[in-house]
């Protein structure tokens, strides 16, 4: 059977610009110098012994302009830049030159959709101290990229999880987006990128992931342009924890699947797999989601009237297409003897569910990232983007998949 509804992926927008801060007092003994306009080429007024690029008050600002802050005479004592975006603060590092009249950031490009604020100390060149107070504001682009990301933070998952980011919009510079998300793991493992089509991006590493390993998702996708004028607005990191490792296998031809845990066989199972007109795919399938119930209708997955069951229960989705591990109260005889189903995997079990049924045993010790291989069924084998079926792929032509070589 078939859920009349798809999974949806979505996370809630980060906000855009930042709140914007106030600055009281100024150094004791000290004089600002708020009034000049500090483009480049502006004639400096008389007195103003600390000069700000952009200009105080600089609105639109695109991230190509250098961010300098600089004195004619004397020398920069201190400077102190604050970026804030999104509702939070970060400092700017930077470094003066050697002889102390310029600072200049570490990065060459501003920040996007960005309010900065400039703070500085200076000795002119009559000994006496100055401080200057300047802020300004970067280009926010018109359109904005975000990713969807699976699984969700602070999960604990089985060993086949396949880390997939869902982009809201086309990427065309795949290679700039890929390099601003970064997948690492404790223990240490190679985990490699692989694009489907020009708005998914699936990470995994070589094999399964081993019981125990912290994957931390690092995503740096601000002010990264995925295509003209298409600017990231993602700057976090989230992180799951990989289970138990349990794996299932089902063979479509015997009726039965075989549930091992830590390679160890704990429980032969009775299926009924897709009919000989709605075959099951052959396969390694990932749990996507798992329901206690669920309303499954045909028409939502391109067959006519042939069922719509309002209370399918202990169902664990295994494809973007419809494919479920579910209970089956309907058909009691079918499991262990026959396939009658329309394309997913039935277990017996009882209207309402029951954890003693063997659906809802199944369910009960089952996670989301639980990997779920059929064989010996008359159907091709599951395409590696139909859910997370990225295990499908050899590791050479996964790997091939990756935007930076």
């Amino acid at each position: 059977m078939h859920v009349h509804t798809r999974a949806r992926r979505a996370r809630a927008a980060l906000t855009a610009l930042a709140a914007v801060l106030t600055w009281a007092a100024l150094l004791a003994g000290c004089t600002s110098h708020g009034s000049s306009d500090d483009k480049p080429g502006s004639p400096p007024v008389p007195g103003d012994v600390i000069r700000v690029f952009p200009g105080d008050g600089s609105k639109g600002v695109y991230a190509d302009r250098r961010l300098r802050v600089l004195v004619p005479t004397g020398r920069l004592e201190s400077v102190t830049v604050v970026m804030s975006q999104d509702g939070q603060d970060w400092p700017v590092p930077g470094h003066l030159s050697p002889n102390g009249k310029v600072w200049v950031p570490e990065s060459r490009r501003l920040a996007l959709a960005a309010k900065y604020t400039v703070n500085a100390v200076a000795h002119d060149g009559e000994g006496r101290r100055t401080a200057r107070h300047a802020t300004f504001t970067t280009f926010v682009p018109g359109q904005r990229f975000i990713g969807y990301l699976t699984p969700e933070n602070n999960t604990t998952v089985g060993t086949g999880m396949i880390v997939s980011v869902q982009f809201n919009r086309a990427i065309e510079d795949r290679a700039a987006v890929e390099r601003a998300i970064r997948v690492t793991a404790r223990p240490a493992v190679e985990i490699r990128p692989h694009w489907f089509g020009n708005d998914r991006l699936d990470f995994r590493p070589e094999h399964y992931w081993k019981p125990g390993t912290r994957v931390t998702v690092g995503l740096r996708l601000r002010d990264v342009e995925g295509a003209p004028g298409v600017y990231g607005l993602q700057y976090k990191d989230m992180s799951f924890t990989v289970g138990r490792s349990q794996t299932s296998l089902v063979d479509a031809a015997a009726h039965m699947m075989q549930v091992r845990r830590g390679g160890k066989l704990i429980a032969t199972v009775p299926i009924t797999a897709g009919g000989p007109k709605t075959t099951t795919y052959n396969g390694k399938m990932v749990v996507m989601e798992m329901l206690e119930v669920t309303r499954m209708d045909s028409h939502t997955v391109g067959f006519g009237g042939e069922y719509d069951i309002a209370d399918v229960p202990h169902a664990m989705r295994l494809t973007d297409s419809g494919t479920f591990v579910h209970g089956n109260y309907w058909a009691p005889y079918a499991p262990g003897h026959v396939n009658v189903s329309h394309g997913c995997v039935g277990l017996r079990d009882v209207k309402g569910g029951d954890s003693r049924t063997p659906a809802g045993w199944f369910y009960e010790r089952s996670l989301v990232g639980d990997v779920i291989e059929v064989v010996h069924s008359k159907d091709k084998k599951v395409a590696p983007d139909n859910g997370l079926g990225g295990w499908n792929m050899g590791w050479s032509a996964w790997k091939a998949g990756g935007a930076v070589r």
